[in-house]
């Protein structure tokens, strides 16, 4: 974007989210510090390049002890199937297939996962220093947090937690000053859950929230009575109970009901594990059963579309949009909720009916509906549409009950606008600049108005709130700042605290650096490295971090296990790969489909960047990635086996011939490719990590982290990978797998598994690259 563009508008850094994966710390927002100096957190900015002079330092190589080994022998037998698939032309082995079974009913595969995760839980015990990190992990995560407030009515919601509760619970205050009230508490439910989404009715009489259980991403929609609550200090869960939901929005339609999205019920064999088909919309009645429920719509000649509804802030309008995949494609439809129904039924109006362009909602009042789209704009654009009665002037809808006009309130700009809400009489815009996110405040009309600057090496998110609004809600946080809460009034432009976290450490002994460095193409690759201050210009034990997919920015947050890794003297660097979303739509492109060996390529070049540097030592660099950085580290060790001591690929999808099989696997290809395709099979045949391990040459120590309840990436990829790599010549260093039980693909895990499962990550990784994690003989372990 032009200088010029943004003359007279302040900025604010904004985060993004979305995403096939949900990974890392499921530590709930925290509160923080206010005023201007809590936002201006002492971090330094560091710009820099690769032609900036190396560290001095002479580099130690890192030794592990020989007792860290672990021979071949050590490892449970696995099966071998002589099962191969023939694909243009190629035959490819497939030894290991029976792996896919489902955990819960194929004793086989039971049997072998639990031989495998006793010899981890061993080996990982023993480590040295992995007492001293769970212990610090539980004083790390032992702080007040809050999530950002929801206002309906009178009444403030939010989550809380006092510190080392396994789950938040939900609270509500009536009015700014009041007292706060549980509603929700899931720690003392008699069969355990996460509280996930939950949404108050418009007057906040009602609240409806999924509860997510054992990881799963099924949900269950439950209402709660917040009024019955302000009678008895507690609140009253309705016999209202939802199954089948998933990845659902939850629409309320005054306080009668609301709309939500789910599935029909899986056969009891493949709740986990096969495809799902016909997402729907539906209508429920608060104080009803799920059977009288009422279909909104549904698409049953395309089974493979998803649907979602969300209710515009006013109450007039339900939007429905559509989704094939992950790719920025969205079909709109409306329902005019004023309306009287048709025989009873939902009359659903086409806007947008094809699946051409992205299509996403701010919100609406009356006849006016606000979209960012990328419809003749590939870094968006954001529109107005006008509705209006057949009578009225304007161009023809796709309806002959509508005509609408169009307007463009933001043309399209040098930079991706991302996300967008009405906020009072104020759009809140946010726009992607050279890896940063800057907010721009305008009237609803487009033209600059009062605004927020915040200053750090951090991310601002939320800005929550419905037109008409008095204030608004966000966060600010960082890798070195945990989550400061801040309330907006619209009026004055007056910034206080909401909440605000005490930590057992000084943000400002810990410096935040920004550089680039260049991928094997030459491309410049942003690069952002975290350590302690009085370590800088020390080469020290480095721990190197990616996603790389889905046009997911990484951005700056507060994790309590990359905290006890800094805390211990390491290094923590975040690459922003191609294929994420931190440069824009191009960046994504250059890292997807046909292009995804830019992604490998970039993550491999920021490792070399670091040892050349002297910021790792030599033989103390560690891989680490979630999900699609999961495969990512694994494909990388693949090509680069040399290059780390020590990697943990988690819950990553390892067999690329045959992600698109299970759960929603199918949507990815969008990202990945069609393994049906020829083209595509044989991109994916090149880099997919199970079928590329390179026998005769020395591995890293891998730990390889998945869950038994993980039904979005299934735990079938690591279980596959794992057998695979214990059975390939590629050395003594341990390659172990780890699942843990009753949990997901990350979300909604308790506490007491997030800390025992990042000691023993961060245990594995210390060893090997050589970090000592200092030893307090007062603190006691989980």
């Amino acid at each position: 974007m032009k200088n010029r563009e943004w003359m007279g508008l302040k900025r604010v850094l904004l985060s993004g989210t979305v995403g096939l994966a949900l990974y890392g710390v499921p530590a709930l927002a925290g509160t923080g510090k206010a005023d201007a100096d809590a936002a201006d957190i002492s971090v330094s900015r560091i710009g820099a390049s690769d032609t900036a002079s190396p560290a001095h330092s002479d580099n130690p190589t890192i030794k592990p002890t020989s007792n860290l080994a672990l021979p071949s022998s050590r490892y449970p037998a696995a099966r071998r199937d002589g099962i191969s698939d023939h694909m243009f032309g190629e035959t490819v082995a497939d030894p290991w297939r029976w792996l896919e079974g489902d955990i819960r009913s194929d004793p086989a595969v039971a049997d072998w996962v639990g031989r495998e995760n006793t010899l981890a839980r061993g080996y990982l015990a023993a480590l040295p220093g992995r007492d001293d990190f769970a212990a610090q992990l539980r004083t790390l995560y032992d702080y007040e947090r809050y999530s950002l407030p929801r206002k309906a009515g009178h009444r403030y919601f939010f989550m809380r937690n006092s510190g080392l509760m396994n789950q938040s619970a939900l609270y509500v205050r009536d009015g700014l000053a009041g007292a706060d009230r549980l509603l929700i508490d899931p720690n003392h439910a008699a069969v355990a859950y996460a509280l996930d989404a939950w949404v108050p009715s418009p007057s906040g009489r009602y609240l409806a929230y999924s509860e997510q259980h054992a990881g799963s991403d099924w949900r269950t929609i439950r209402v709660v009575d917040a009024g019955a609550a302000a009678a008895t200090g507690a609140g009253e869960t309705l016999a209202d109970r939802l199954e089948w939901a998933n990845d659902t929005l939850i629409g309320w339609v005054g306080d009668g009901g609301f709309l939500y999205s789910r599935y029909p019920a899986p056969r009891a064999a493949d709740e986990f594990q096969a495809p799902s088909h016909d997402k729907a919309i539906w209508f429920h009645r608060v104080g009803t059963g799920q059977d009288a429920d009422e279909l909104v719509y549904a698409t049953p000649d395309h089974p493979d579309w998803g649907h979602k509804a969300q209710v515009t802030a006013d109450g007039h309008w339900a939007v429905i949009s559509t989704e094939a995949g992950t790719g920025a494609a969205r079909a709109i439809h409306l329902i005019d909720l004023a309306a009287p129904r048709v025989d009873g039924k939902w009359t659903v109006l086409p806007l947008v009916p094809g699946l051409d362009h992205d299509w996403k909602l701010v919100d609406g009042t009356r006849d006016r509906l606000w979209f960012i789209t990328n419809d003749g704009a590939p870094n968006n654009r954001l529109v107005r549409i006008d509705l209006a009665p057949r009578d009225t002037r304007g161009t023809q809808a796709s309806h002959p009950g509508l005509k609408l006009a169009v307007t463009t309130v933001m043309a399209e700009r040098h930079s991706l606008l991302e996300t967008g809400r009405i906020v009072g009489d104020r759009l809140i815009l946010s726009y992607l600049v050279g890896g940063q996110r800057v907010a721009v405040v305008t009237d609803l009309n487009g033209r600059p108005a009062q605004a927020l600057t915040i200053t750090g090496n951090g991310a601002a998110t939320g800005f929550d709130g419905h037109p008409g609004d008095s204030e608004t809600f966000y966060q600010y946080s960082s890798y070195n700042q945990p989550p400061t809460i801040y309330r907006m009034d619209l009026h004055s432009g007056r910034v206080a605290p909401f909440a605000k976290p005490t930590v057992p450490f000084n943000p400002a002994d810990y410096v935040i650096e920004e550089r680039q460095y260049p991928s094997r193409d030459g491309t410049m690759v942003p690069l952002t490295i975290v350590r302690k201050r009085a370590d800088v210009g020390k080469a020290a034990p480095t721990l190197l971090y990616g996603y790389g997919g889905f046009d997911i920015a990484l951005n700056p947050g507060y994790s309590p296990w990359r905290m006890a890794w800094l805390e211990a003297g390491g290094v923590f660097a975040v690459a922003s790969v191609r294929g994420g979303g931190e440069l824009g739509p191009a960046w994504y492109e250059a890292g997807r489909g046909p292009h995804k060996q830019n992604s490998f390529d970039d993550f491999i070049a920021a490792g070399e960047y670091l040892v050349r540097q002297g910021i790792a030592r030599q033989g103390g660099l560690a891989a680490q990635g979630g999900s699609n950085g999961g495969m990512m580290v694994a494909a990388v060790i693949n090509q680069r086996p040399d290059l780390f001591v020590a990697a943990n690929p988690d819950v990553g999808v390892m067999d690329m011939l045959r992600f698109d099989r299970f759960t929603q696997g199918r949507s990815w290809i969008d990202d990945y490719g069609n393994p049906a395709h020829e083209a595509d099979w044989r991109t994916l045949r090149a880099y997919s990590p199970y079928h590329n391990i390179a026998g005769g040459h020395e591995y890293p120590a891998i730990l390889v982290t998945t869950a038994d309840t993980d039904d979005r990436v299934v735990p079938a990829h690591s279980f596959k990978y794992v057998a695979a790599l214990q059975a390939a010549a590629i050395g003594d260093r341990p390659h172990l797998l780890r699942v843990e039980s009753d949990a997901g693909h990350g979300g909604g895990r308790p506490l007491d598994k997030t800390i025992a499962g990042g000691a023993d990550v961060m245990a594995f990784l210390a060893a090997w690259t050589g970090l000592t994690p200092p030893a307090d003989t007062n603190r006691t372990a989980p």
